[in-house]
């Protein structure tokens, strides 16, 4: 582990409101008994970074990744130790962003999975958007971590992305029913944890009481976040806790 306290970089704005999301739970979740305690971050919300799905699916030609990896740059530049991105999509390409970054960037997509097999998972089942199913990333990392993932059907992945990017994303209510219709399909086709693998779903947990089923990636990364830059995490579920404190790059 690296020594010592470290100043977290955050590449946020994909989407905005998931990333102020992450640094009120980073927030939230250190424990401490005064201001010092925190972790230094430095955050960037780079709103205007180019659509991940959109770039995946082929819906458009701008590619994200040369400004990620040019903001990932600037928050090294300005003092940053260690980048998390709390956007599950972004991570199509980590290979490409870990070998550009002047500084280790937290994998969250690998992290998950990672946690999901520390509880005892055995068959994930994975809510993510369009772009991160086609760019396989979950699946890749389940196969290398020995579990199964198992992805939504099309309708299932089609309810998610009406919930992503037309509630959610517009600052409307989400429905909650159409939410449970795809934790069932997930269930039904055997998963015994779901990951809530894109960071805007991290807000229906927020908003409402979910089951132990669920395993918030958002949450997996803020715990590791904590941990890593030198502070301690608290209010987390305790196998979360756990996990993170052996948390290494």
């Amino acid at each position: 582990m690296l020594s010592g306290k470290k100043t977290l970089g955050i590449l946020g704005g994909l989407g905005p409101m998931s990333s102020a999301y992450f640094y009120e739970m980073i927030t939230a979740h250190t424990r401490a008994e005064r201001d010092q305690d925190h972790i230094d971050i430095i955050l960037s919300s780079r709103a205007s970074t180019p659509d991940r799905t959109a770039f995946i699916t082929g819906a458009s030609t701008e590619d994200p990744l040369p400004v990620m990896i040019g903001e990932i740059c600037r928050l090294a530049g300005a003092g940053a130790d260690i980048i998390a991105l709390p956007c599950n999509t972004a991570h199509f390409n980590y290979h490409a962003i870990s070998k550009a970054s002047p500084v280790p960037v937290i994998n969250i997509i690998k992290l998950t999975v990672e946690y999901a097999k520390f509880t005892g998972a055995k068959r994930v089942g994975v809510m993510s958007t369009e772009g991160s199913f086609i760019s396989g990333v979950f699946a890749a990392a389940c196969r290398e971590a020995g579990i199964d993932c198992i992805e939504c059907l099309p309708d299932g992945r089609a309810a998610l992305t009406d919930i992503i990017y037309n509630s959610i994303k517009r600052s409307k209510k989400v429905d909650p029913a159409a939410f449970e219709r795809v934790a069932d399909q997930l269930a039904g086709l055997g998963a015994d944890r779901i990951i809530l693998g894109c960071t805007e779903l991290s807000l229906i947990k927020k908003e409402f009481c979910l089951s132990d089923i669920y395993i918030d990636s958002l949450e997996v990364l803020a715990a590791c976040a904590i941990e890593v830059c030198g502070s301690s995490t608290t209010g987390f579920p305790a196998p979360l806790e756990k996990f993170a404190k052996l948390y290494r790059f």
